[in-house]
């Protein structure tokens, strides 16, 4: 549960970092949905509002960052309060990364849009959906403070794995079938990475969360033996 506190300017504050960090969610989620929208409807308007859609994200990861700081600095927390803020910070910055990479899907929609469709686009919506459904989880264990939930989230990531691998399969045989198909193919393919990239952001938040709850770091498992 979210720790609660006598101070309540101070309460206050917290509570809207977490309002602040679920509506950067909110619209990195938003993005992720719209990007692949544009992809199988070619739909040329939506990816033109994701890509002007960036500067809200970017303008919320900065008054969050900005936010972050003034209560370190005005508060000056610790124990768990310490460890929420700096994690708060670490997080904004993957939910920004989030939201790019939602925009090189839909800068490779435009692209894809100028084409004749290479093939119906089923594996890519359940792969956005996966990723989607990482990132949502992420943050409402950060919102939760629950650890096993952010756990849950790293168990999807070879899920999110396995779509990509798929359809990369697949566009290799539409590309040794065709070389005329390459162009094409080598852009739905960099959407299926950009949606790996997502999980992998996502993973990033749910290991921030564990390590905020349970001040155990889960970076990098089994690096120390290689």
């Amino acid at each position: 549960m979210p720790l609660t506190h006598t101070d309540r300017e101070y309460e206050a504050e917290l509570t809207k970092l977490r309002e602040r960090i679920l509506l950067l969610g909110a619209k990195v989620e938003a993005a992720i949905a719209g990007a692949i929208r544009a992809v199988v409807e070619r739909d040329d308007v939506l990816a033109q509002g994701i890509l002007d859609g960036d500067a809200e994200v970017d303008r919320l990861e900065v008054e969050t960052d900005q936010l972050c700081l003034s209560i370190l600095a005005r508060r000056q927390p610790v124990a768990s309060d310490l460890r929420f803020l700096t994690i708060a910070l670490k997080l904004v910055t993957d939910l920004e990364r989030i939201g790019d990479l939602s925009v090189n899907i839909a800068e490779r929609a435009l692209e894809l849009n100028k084409e004749p469709a290479l093939k119906p686009y089923v594996g890519l919506p359940v792969m956005a959906q996966a990723a989607q459904g990482m990132v949502r989880e992420a943050l409402d264990a950060f919102v939760s403070r629950d650890a096993d939930r952010a756990r849950d989230v790293l168990g999807r990531d070879e899920t999110v794995d396995a779509y990509y691998e798929q359809i990369f399969r697949e566009l290799l045989t539409y590309m040794m079938e065709e070389p005329r198909n390459i162009y094409r193919a080598t852009r739905v393919q960099s959407v299926a990475k950009y949606l790996e990239r997502i999980g992998d952001h996502a993973c990033n938040i749910a290991e921030m969360v564990v390590f905020m709850v349970r001040g155990e770091d889960i970076r990098h498992r089994g690096a120390a033996s290689t």
